[in-house]
């Protein structure tokens, strides 16, 4: 899987070739082919490999209630990384994504990770309602389609034009500031 992430970082997607995962590892080509029927098949495992990271990178965000946990949420998901490798790697992804409408094998696992993020933003939010840090006529299911939404549009804006993925993290958390908690805008203090 880590030959598979250099690879696709230095060749994308579209001229990814068997041989460019294989000289990234110590395996051949003809043993790739052996455990993965091809290209296809072996992205199919790497997405899945990369749900499992994803899952276990979004279970437990730090922080002493549901609004700290949903802010520290948005700044994992939003918050620059290495830029170089970085960069190359979501822009992999952002064509593997591109395959969704074709290919039913990507848009299922693409679903997957999609449906893991609504659920954990739907989870906090839910969490923050209960507890009465949130105002109670906020809609958890309509906040995590809305953050969902936000967020892919976001990591896709950075990687296809270099919009600052920052900006989006800021404006998610003065969302959460002026809409969810009790008392509205200014209730939390400002993140620094």
């Amino acid at each position: 899987m880590g030959a598979t992430y250099r690879a696709l970082c230095k060749h994308g997607y579209a001229s990814l070739r068997m041989q460019d995962i294989a000289d990234e590892s110590t395996k051949s080509k003809a043993t790739l082919h052996y455990h993965y029927g091809g290209k296809h098949d072996l992205l199919l495992a790497f997405l899945d490999y990369l749900f499992e990271r994803f899952e276990a990178r979004i279970a437990d965000p730090a922080g002493d209630g549901p609004t700290d946990r949903l802010v520290a949420l948005i700044g994992t998901l939003l918050t620059p990384r290495d830029e170089n490798t970085h960069q190359e790697f979501q822009t992999a992804i952002l064509e593997i994504k591109a395959q969704g409408p074709y290919d039913d094998d990507y848009r299922e696992r693409l679903v997957k990770f999609d449906r893991l993020l609504e659920e954990r933003l739907r989870s906090l939010v839910a969490d923050g309602v209960e507890r009465g840090a949130f105002r109670e006529d906020v809609d958890p299911e309509d906040v995590a389609d809305f953050f969902v939404t936000a967020i892919n549009g976001a990591q896709t804006r950075h990687v296809s034009v270099g919009h600052p993925i920052e900006r989006t993290r800021r404006h998610l958390e003065s969302y959460v500031d002026a809409h969810l908690l009790r008392g509205g805008s200014g209730a939390r203090a400002a993140p620094e």
